[in-house]
């Protein structure tokens, strides 16, 4: 009776398995091949979308401007947070909404910044209005997701997680001349889930939250010197 019970849950768990399997391929080739700006869906990058404008190269780009990242929570996100929360002082507010967003954008310019910086470095084009050489990145955060953010109200209280949420990005690469998008990527980070309750706070949502633009910065730093160099 045991090896049957074991055999049908090995079962189960392979049945599982596969129709996961069969819904994630599912989910990834929903992805259009090209954009509703004619930008085309590049196979097998590290990262869930990456769409380039057909026959551009990014070499004659002599320098990098950044503006500043823009950063949007996930729709009824605040709704969702409050709706268990009876003590009024531990409610989430449009106030904590606006620090954990102006915090995040702020972060978020840091990490690209620095890996623009890193050498062999791009030069950073501060003002960018008249678009010589000059390619525009626009990061952006959205479906920004935090499952237990740090109100740092009054008296002592803990939360636990077992993940601590998820976002994505949504970085443009434009001409800063015409304005034309030749690069679009959108990639979905969600932190691991470790299947225990660990404790969260201020302060390890915004290691989660660096953890996820650190690899962000990287990949675009590895892109851009890839798209160099072809």
């Amino acid at each position: 009776m045991k090896i049957q019970q074991t055999l049908a849950r090995t079962a189960a768990r392979t049945a599982a398995g596969i129709a996961l399997g069969t819904l994630l391929a599912a989910c990834a080739s929903q992805a259009p091949q090209i954009s509703h700006d004619g930008l085309e869906l590049q196979p097998g990058t590290q990262l869930d979308q990456v769409y380039l404008k057909p026959g551009v190269s990014l070499a004659g780009y002599n320098e990098v401007g950044v503006e500043p990242c823009t950063v949007a929570f996930r729709k009824n996100w605040l709704r969702d947070q409050n709706t268990n929360r009876i003590d009024l002082t531990r409610r989430v507010t449009q106030e904590d909404v606006d620090k954990i967003k102006d915090s995040l954008a702020e972060h978020c310019d840091k990490f690209f910044r620095e890996a623009l910086l890193e050498e062999p470095a791009y030069t950073i084009a501060e003002s960018f209005d008249d678009g010589e050489s000059v390619l525009v990145l626009r990061p952006s955060i959205i479906n920004l997701d935090i499952n237990a953010p740090d109100t740092m109200s009054p008296g002592i209280s803990r939360t636990y997680t077992t993940s601590a949420g998820a976002a994505t990005l949504s970085l443009e690469m434009a001409d800063a001349t015409t304005g034309e998008v030749l690069v679009r990527v959108i990639d979905k980070r969600r932190d691991f889930d470790t299947g225990r309750l660990e404790w969260t706070n201020s302060v390890t949502n915004r290691a989660d939250a660096d953890r996820a633009l650190r690899y962000w910065a990287g990949q675009l730093r590895k892109g851009l010197d890839r798209a160099r160099t072809q």
